[in-house]
């Protein structure tokens, strides 16, 4: 027994699954024991889904059935309030519960103060608490950061624990309402997407229709004579010469009427 349950592979609850095939009565209560104490064994579904180790409910030794249920669904407060019914624990199936109960919180909220692990664990010392807590980390059970300052764990990971098959209804019912969300959430994106290209496609024609429109007119300019009433910078020039030889006949005629009156004053006298 103890080779075939070292030598297997990826999922250690497997060869349980497979042995429980076969052991009825006190092999399958044997069986439960040695899966609760396992290293690496922390979903017990398969296991319990077994048609021997259901048959253990009408049986005197129903209370490792429960103890299995517990394990799979459970915490250490479940433990507590059983009150002694049932079967003794070791050491070993202790820590795990524990271990599982930090699971459970974790999956609820992702920062444990120390006082609500140790409450909800009945473990006295802080020391311990860490040690428990470092133990699941080295198993791949949780992950995160043991924060002594703040007194608390910062949990980054958990693995998943067995579901009920009550819970199932639940579970479809909030992974349809994601579903939902995410189809809504991609419909915004397309509509933003169309509207977007939509804009692009106004943007650039109006840029081309703005793009023909002065080709147009440097034509117009082209195509226009090249005479003086034709070329703007003609006009232009002709006008400035026009101010220019106004002004210069102007000149001349106040220089000459200056030295008329000059002389006339002069023969006066």
């Amino acid at each position: 027994m103890c080779e075939l349950l070292t030598a297997g592979g990826g999922n250690p609850l497997e060869q349980f699954v497979l042995l429980a095939k076969n052991a009825k009565g006190a092999a399958a209560v044997e069986l439960i024991k040695q899966a609760l104490e396992a290293p690496g064994v922390y979903v017990f579904g398969e296991l319990l889904d077994m048609a021997n180790i259901q048959d253990l409910e009408n049986s005197p030794n129903a209370k490792y059935l429960t103890l299995l249920n517990m394990f799979a669904y459970g915490t250490y407060k479940s433990l507590v309030e059983s009150g002694g019914s049932l079967p003794e624990m070791t050491e070993s199936m202790t820590r795990k519960l524990r271990l599982l109960t930090v699971v459970s919180l974790a999956e609820q909220n992702k920062l444990l103060p120390y006082n609500l692990l140790m409450s909800e664990l009945e473990i006295s010392t802080v020391r311990e608490l860490e040690d428990l807590v470092i133990e699941g980390i080295s198993a791949g059970v949780v992950l995160g950061k043991l924060d002594q300052k703040r007194s608390c764990f910062e949990v980054d990971f958990v693995i998943g624990r067995d579901i009920r098959k009550i819970d199932m209804g639940t579970i479809v019912s909030v992974l349809t309402a994601w579903c939902d969300n995410c189809d809504s959430m991609l419909t915004n994106i397309e509509t933003q997407v169309d509207k977007v290209n939509k804009e692009k496609t106004d943007t650039n024609n109006h840029k081309a229709a703005l793009e023909q429109k002065i080709n147009d007119v440097k034509q117009q300019i082209k195509n226009q004579p090249s005479g003086e009433d034709g070329d703007p910078d003609s006009r232009m020039e002709t006008e400035r010469m026009d101010r220019r030889d106004k002004k210069a006949a102007k000149g001349k005629g106040l220089r000459g009427s200056s030295k008329s009156g000059g002389s006339g004053s002069f023969w006066k006298q």
